[in-house]
């Protein structure tokens, strides 16, 4: 049983849940990055580049193997470089765009800490260091 409490609050510290909402969203940022690129970036890219889809984009080093009726029987063998490009620029445009939320953030963050500091007020003196006071001004007339 004390597994189960010890396992409870490791996942109520707020560092694990604070991560679990950051990978839910990474998530869906992720999957919008994605559209944004293979549905906005890409097909203009591929027409300036002669109407090529960069998913289409592969080296087949064995062709699929056909039965007598024209049936695949054996997919193609083929190294897909397009779909690495299309991935590709996915991650650099997803890195991009953390990296500049990530500096908005910072710098939103050092204005707030960049607030002038109140004045520190000196702590009253004990009833120790004034006694101390009156005998040095004491002493300091003798």
């Amino acid at each position: 049983m004390s597994i189960v409490k010890e396992f409870k609050a490791f996942a109520m510290r707020g560092n694990v849940v604070d991560m679990a909402v950051g990978i839910i969203i990474g998530g869906a940022f992720g999957k919008i990055i994605s559209s944004v690129v293979s549905d906005v970036i890409m097909p203009p890219i591929g027409l300036l580049l002669g109407g090529v889809s960069f998913t289409d984009l592969k080296i087949v080093l064995k062709g699929p193997v056909l039965d007598a009726a024209g049936a695949v029987t054996t997919a193609a063998v083929s190294i897909n470089y397009g779909n690495f490009i299309q991935v590709t620029v996915d991650f650099l445009i997803i890195a991009m765009a953390i990296f500049m939320m990530i500096k908005a953030m910072n710098s939103l963050k050092k204005k707030e800490t960049e607030a002038p500091a109140p004045p520190l007020v000196p702590p009253a003196p004990t009833k120790e260091e004034l006694l101390l006071t009156e005998i040095r001004d004491i002493l300091k007339t003798k």
